[in-house]
């Protein structure tokens, strides 16, 4: 056992897309500041970040229907849509400022332009969805939005969807060329490179295992390398990024702030398909509707995606449960994470989500032949032989009490914890996740470093042009940065070389 310790300015714990992405803005804004990364796996986004494991790739609300929610009163609410679109322009921006600035050579690397498409059967969904076309086509946002219910058309869009299609249910889609399908285990790689040239040191096959306060304020890890030696590092400021491993650690930092907060761990499967002459048939990311029931993070899609510069076809995810809450985690995840402050949180939490937990214990026993009936509902001549199944990465879900909900409410995003001083802070939840990583990051940055806002906020808006600017009210600045972005990274989208 080594005692060894180590002082550093900030800590960063999992090297998944959060970690990576904090750790760059940082680098940006204090060149001169002592940053370490500790990851438990061999690489850099191999948990959730990886793209076998990440569902969310470049969500901009431009296709999810759960982000849009049809009111009482038959109007539907786009407000979701529109915040989640914003965060994603900065994301946008952030990658464009690091290839203008030479940090990132070839964005192809992990951003490819692809169009996002939502489609409906039903006459009762495409009415929904002709008025959800309304109510976002006219917003700057979503500008170039198109909306079709006739067969030649969707023919034209979706090939493998509409043909052989026998049923004569209607059918719409709305489709819009300027969305992207982004490759965040590829970017992730690319940041870490670019942090370790910045002298950040990463240190993988390190697990920390207990993080405690000192009598100065900072914090001390105990970090266990891979020869199973104990080593101790204190830092003046602490992210935990490790995914669902997030939440054992910070019950353990003890802040108050982490208390009352469990989680519920989701797991998923999606189907890839092996043969390039299907994959080739399709071009764009098709998000469908969830069935009634379903929870929001199981909304059905087929994808093209872009992995190792190779075009891929995916459909799911098909939710699932099991009590890790990392793909490489424990059996006992769920169980240790049940604390005597949160115990009462969980327990309304379990009474209140059964058919929930039932729905995914279901979809867990599905056979691949279950699987494929479902996948017909999209591609009506699939063949069982074309795909395989690929199990995703675990996402864990916040329950918390909230005035809303109440006790044990479970939660559908991404939310930072941090403590009332600033000096830690951690990540959990899931979707839309990665997509809004940078808007995150600035928030985390906003919420731990105020004394230091002021100084930074120029170089913020360097690097983020529409940094404290709502773009929906700035048509300008955002017809700029839609033409910028898609000119740093590569995306020659239709609508702007028209307009």
């Amino acid at each position: 056992m080594s005692n060894r310790e180590t002082k550093t300015d900030v800590i960063l714990i999992g090297a998944g897309i959060m970690s990576a992405t904090l750790g760059t803005l940082l680098k940006e804004l204090v060149p001169e500041w002592e940053i370490t990364v500790f990851e438990k796996l061999e690489n850099a986004g191999e948990e959730s970040t990886n793209e076998w494991n990440n569902a969310g790739t470049g969500h901009a609300a431009l296709c999810e229907l759960n982000y849009t929610v049809e009111k009482p009163d038959g109007s539907v609410d786009i407000s979701k849509a529109i915040k989640i679109n914003e965060q994603f322009q900065l994301s946008m921006q952030f990658w464009s400022y690091l290839v203008n600035s030479k940090l990132i050579r070839n964005p192809q690397d992990f951003i490819m332009p692809l169009p996002h498409m939502s489609m409906v059967q039903g006459e009762q969904n495409v009415t929904f969805l002709k008025k959800r076309f309304e109510a976002m086509s006219n917003n700057p946002l979503f500008q170039g939005m198109e909306f079709s219910d006739d067969p030649e058309k969707l023919m034209e869009w979706i090939p493998l969807i509409i043909q052989d299609r026998s049923s004569n249910e209607p059918i719409a889609a709305t489709k819009i060329d300027s969305g992207t399908d982004v490759n965040f285990g590829a970017l992730t790689r690319i940041l870490f490179d670019h942090l370790k040239s910045k002298n950040v040191d990463i240190k993988y096959k390190h697990s920390v295992d207990n993080i405690k306060r000192t009598n100065d304020g900072s914090w001390e890890l105990k970090v266990r390398n891979d020869s199973g030696n104990v080593e101790r590092h204190t830092a003046k400021f602490v992210f935990i990024g490790g995914g669902g491993g997030s939440l054992h650690l910070l019950q353990k930092s003890g802040i108050p702030e982490g208390k009352h907060i469990g989680g519920f761990p989701v797991s998923g499967i999606f189907m890839v398909c092996n043969n390039p002459e299907v994959v080739a048939q399709h071009h764009a990311k098709v998000y469908g509707k969830a069935k009634v029931g379903a929870p929001p993070m199981s909304v059905p899609h087929l994808d093209t995606r872009f992995i190792d510069n190779k075009k891929s076809l995916l459909f799911g995810p098909f939710a699932g449960f099991s009590p890790k809450f990392l793909k490489t985690g424990s059996m006992f995840d769920l169980v240790t994470s049940v604390k005597p402050n949160n115990l009462v949180t969980m327990l309304s939490a379990g009474a209140k989500n059964m058919s929930l937990t039932k729905y995914l214990i279901e979809q867990v026993m599905l056979s691949k032949e279950k699987r494929m009936e479902e996948l017909r509902e999209f591609i009506p001549n699939a063949k069982s032989d074309d795909w395989d199944s690929v199990a995703a990465g675990q996402r864990v879900q916040v329950i918390k009490d909230t005035e809303a909900g109440g006790k044990g409410t479970l939660q559908f995003g991404t939310e930072v914890i941090s403590a009332a001083d600033g000096s830690i802070a951690a990540l959990l939840g899931a979707s839309p996740g990665a997509s809004t990583a940078v808007h995150v990051m600035l928030e985390v940055i906003k919420k731990c470093f105020p004394q230091h806002i002021k100084e930074w906020e120029q170089k913020i808006k360097e690097m983020i042009p529409s940094y404290g600017v709502s773009l929906m009210e700035n048509e300008e600045l955002l017809h700029e940065i839609h033409t910028s972005s898609a000119k740093a990274l590569g995306l020659i989208e239709k609508e702007l070389v028209s307009s």
